[in-house]
């Protein structure tokens, strides 16, 4: 999900971030392969360790926009999936995803998701939600927690049996305690740091294997 000032608007970057930006092989390759955004490769990352794809399954994408990871689910699985996501910001729209443009903290847009999926049992739910960033760190991170959380508490309702999940958050306060929540749902837990991810971020993905209803 971009990060957005308080007045809505995209931030403007420094020259040195644009040309970092320009210059980024994981930018260029998104670029070729025609991926909307240099994100797709950290799911392919995740995808590909943890073996989160298979034919048939129900996938839900939490801040989705631009769209780049539901753009891979697509790649690998074609018209073998059903893919509900959802952002704040506008989306172009994919073929064969069913986008619901909403505040997934309301129970509004959680009544749209589950009007989508129709009563179909979740097998992934995935989440590369972020707040809008203030500058101030311990305000980020705890609402970077709170969207993780929402994100855990959606799939905690949702998933079936045996059902998968990756959610990102920021690595600090609260970071590990979330991390030992998702393990009281999942039968392993994983913390991964993709390659994709700029080395100076504090973003990382928790992913919980094998969901266990209570």
């Amino acid at each position: 999900m971009a990060s957005l000032n308080k007045s809505g608007k995209k931030h403007r970057f420094g020259k040195a971030w644009m040309h970092e930006h320009v210059n980024d092989p994981y930018v260029k390759e998104a670029q070729r392969r025609g991926f909307r955004s240099r994100a797709a490769f950290k799911l392919i990352e995740l995808v590909d360790r943890d073996q989160l794809l298979r034919a048939g399954m129900t996938v839900v994408d939490l801040g989705a926009a631009p769209g780049s990871w539901c753009q891979v689910i697509r790649e690998r699985l074609g018209g073998q999936v059903k893919i509900v996501a959802i952002d704040l910001l506008p989306m172009d729209g994919i073929g064969g995803v069913d986008f619901i443009q909403g505040d997934f903290s309301t129970e509004e847009s959680l009544r749209a998701v589950r009007e989508t999926l129709k009563g179909a049992p979740v097998d992934l739910v995935l989440s590369d939600m972020a707040p809008n960033l203030s500058g101030v760190e311990a305000a980020d991170q705890a609402r970077s927690v709170g969207l993780a959380e929402l994100a855990l508490e959606f799939a905690a309702l949702h998933l079936r049996e045996g059902g998968d999940f990756a959610v990102k958050l920021f690595q600090g306060a609260g970071s590990d305690t979330f991390r030992k929540q998702a393990a009281t749902h999942f039968d392993k837990v994983y913390v991964r740091k993709p390659k994709a991810s700029r080395g100076r971020s504090r973003e990382i993905y928790v992913v919980g294997k094998g969901f266990r209803r209570a």
